[in-house]
């Protein structure tokens, strides 16, 4: 009995299965990840067309498991997927995917499990199935992440030559019922000792040991001149890169050294010996087939498990469970010490505290704090502020609206769905480096250009802007079309980034000039339209160059109608290079001077490199800015928000919406008295 595909999953009747542990009770999400594979968890005792679901082998799987016998019904484990969660399992976190078998547990070697057919029988020779493998396994190193992930990337491992002996938590049934015991331990570190006779041993301490929550083979005890216990969260990746061979009874750990390139060797029967891959002390015979790394990890993490997204509730691939993942964890890598927080409106504090305070408090402030990381709005902050931040040596971090904000205007004080940080500058600012632009100067990580590229397809389908607002445009007179979107004349981006041209009349006469015989279209700001903001041009001066005026128009539609775009540092004109228009920019917003527009000023000459569009893209919506889910309210990715400003849900601002937001943001900044 396979877990269902989402497909199968939406047209199925769902099958009850019964449980009789308290931990599917308390543990919502595993009901969720469980309704959404096609089964409904349910209470009581089954009839002859239902299941049981126990825990893997726990010692609470034994009622159910007599239960299932009793009532002659199918019986169906469920254990944790090989990507988890930011913390251990025994911390709360809830999982983000499950392994579903009806026929074993991938860790118990007396019997075969679901996991062990598709590696002994399946074709794992499918040519997209292995590149997704070996494109996997590459992020995983790229992004580090692991199964648990409450480890420093940061922070530096242990100097290389090492040999890496793996500990596990005392009685953990991927032990017992791995073939091993306590005594297993004992004889893998003696034989690492004398296998490297003048070689450092560093003992991994298992998380969970870490933690204080279970006891681990290894202490003190077992540490000598050349033997020692590794606790500092150093990322597994790091530490694997490190060592010169790697002991393990049936850690995971084992499993992530064979992606890292080693081949180790096993005391116990983990599900990934046997396969030609491990140096087996304690070998399974039934398993004889010989397979590569890429073929491991298609069955261990694209086949096998069942991944959940638990922003749009539903199943999901491996690679969206892996997008979902590195949201969270980036959240928990940069918010985990706190912040205080200034230069911020009353109104947005209840929103960046969602944003930001996840994980530990966040404080507003007007001045900076000398024991924690402060976060500034760029427009906000001065130079006394800067030096002042700079004197207490914690970072000081900028903050502004991403580049898909939401549905609705910021001035009208819509709180926004993404958010960028940056620490050396900010985007807009063109007169120092930021760390967009260091993003933008490199190749994306592993896989990072297929996604965007879907990314964009998403966003053109959708006709996503920034603040998706605006009726499609009316009919538009024949000839060649130039858009020339307004801003609000006072914003930062012009201040910093178009000296010359610094009017949205300015940019028109200058339109006009280039392109006498082109039919000229003036946008104005939907800020400006509001009535918020500074920028209006009357429309006798508009006029004077334009052909067309268009108001509350919505900008994706737009561009798609015409055929170059010009601006001074407007958004609207990477929108258009997403949408392949030619881009004129009279300033240097962050899109510019990298050999992708055509720039009438000077480009820094830091920008040198000459970045593809997915480059650029890959930066700007999904390396640089966060993200958060207005519905399930984590941290997601910019998937999950495109699909919401597609289709919804989102909050809808009424008309008190501004009284109300105000008075959030006033009890946001006293949050921390009842946190």
């Amino acid at each position: 009995m396979d877990a269902l595909t989402q497909d199968d999953a939406a047209e199925a009747t769902p099958r009850r299965l019964f449980f009789y542990n308290l931990g599917f009770l308390r543990q919502p999400r595993l009901r969720a990840i469980l309704r959404a594979a096609g089964y409904a968890p349910s209470l009581g005792l089954p009839g002859p067309e239902d299941g049981v679901v126990v825990w893997g082998r726990s010692p609470y799987a034994a009622r159910g498991e007599k239960v299932a016998e009793a009532r002659g019904v199918p019986l169906l484990r469920v254990e944790d997927a090989f990507l988890r969660s930011i913390h251990p399992g025994r911390s709360g976190a809830p999982p983000l995917g499950l392994l579903l078998d009806a026929e074993g547990v991938h860790f118990d070697a007396s019997k075969p499990s679901r996991l062990e057919r598709i590696l002994a029988e399946a074709p794992l020779d499918d040519h997209a199935i292995l590149q997704r493998a070996r494109a996997g396994v590459a992020r995983l190193q790229s992004s580090n992440l692991s199964k648990y992930n409450n480890f420093d990337p940061d922070l530096p491992p242990p100097p290389p030559g090492y040999v890496l002996v793996i500990d596990q938590t005392e009685g953990d049934a991927s032990v017992r019922f791995g073939g091993a015991t306590p005594a297993t331990f004992r004889e893998m570190l003696a034989t690492a000792q004398i296998e490297h006779p003048g070689a450092r041993i560093l003992i991994k301490t298992h998380p969970e040991t870490c933690a204080g929550y279970r006891r681990g083979y290894f202490g003190p005890e077992h540490c000598d001149q050349r033997t020692e216990l590794v606790t500092d969260p150093v990322s597994p990746w790091a530490l694997l890169e490190g060592a010169i061979a790697v002991y393990t009874v049936s850690s995971q750990l084992g499993l992530e050294a064979i992606f890292a390139g080693h081949k180790p060797r096993v005391f116990g029967q983990p599900f990934y010996a046997g396969w030609g891959l491990t140096v087996d002390e304690s070998p399974v015979p039934r398993r004889r087939r010989r397979l590569t790394r890429a073929q491991l990890f298609a069955a261990a993490y694209i086949l096998a498990p069942t991944w959940f997204d638990p922003c749009r509730n539903r199943i999901c691939s491996f690679e969206e469970a892996v997008d979902q993942l590195e949201a969270e964890v980036r959240a928990w890598r940069e918010d985990r010490f706190g912040y205080s927080a200034g230069g911020m409106r009353l109104w947005k504090r209840a929103p960046l505290r969602r944003f930001f305070g996840r994980h530990a408090s966040l404080r507003f402030s007007d001045r900076v704090n000398a024991e924690r990381p402060t976060l500034w709005w760029a427009s906000k902050l001065d130079a006394a502020t800067e030096a002042a931040a700079q004197a207490t040596g914690q970072p000081l971090i900028r903050v502004e609206d991403g580049f898909l904000r939401s549905r609705g205007l910021g001035a009208d004080l819509v709180p926004p769905l993404s958010l960028v940080t940056d620490k050396t500058g900010i985007y807009y600012d063109p007169t120092r480096p930021s760390d967009l632009e260091a993003l933008i100067a490199q190749e994306p990580p592993p896989g990072g250009r297929d996604r965007v590229e879907r990314l964009i397809a998403q966003i053109r389908k959708a006709n996503l802007s920034k603040y998706n607002i605006g009726d499609a445009p009316p009919a538009l007179p024949e000839g060649h079309l130039i858009l020339v979107p307004g801003q609000v004349e006072d914003d930062a981006s012009i201040r910093f980034g178009s000296e010359k041209i610094c009017t949205n009349l300015a940019l028109l006469a200058e339109t006009r000039r280039q392109n006498p015989q082109s039919i000229i279209i003036f946008k104005p700001h939907p800020d400006v339209e509001a009535g918020l903001r500074k920028g209006a041009v009357s429309e006798r001066e508009a006029r004077r160059f334009a052909d067309v005026i268009l108001q509350k128009c919505d900008p994706g539609r737009l561009i798609d109608r015409v055929d170059e775009v010009w601006t001074m540092t407007s958004l609207l004109g990477f929108e258009a290079l997403l949408r392949g228009k030619p881009v004129t920019c009279a300033g240097m917003p962050f899109y510019a001077g990298w050999g992708l527009t055509r720039d009438l000023s000077p480009a820094p000459a830091r920008r040198s490199t000459r970045p593809d569009l997915l480059q650029l893209a890959h930066a700007t919506l999904i390396a640089y800015p966060r993200y958060r889910d207005p519905v399930s309210g984590l941290p997601c990715p910019p998937e999950v928000i495109v699909e919401r400003l597609a289709n919804g849900p989102l909050p809808h601002p009424s008309a008190a919406n501004r009284l109300i937001a105000k008075l959030q943001g006033v009890f946001a900044s006293y949050a921390d008295l009842w946190r």
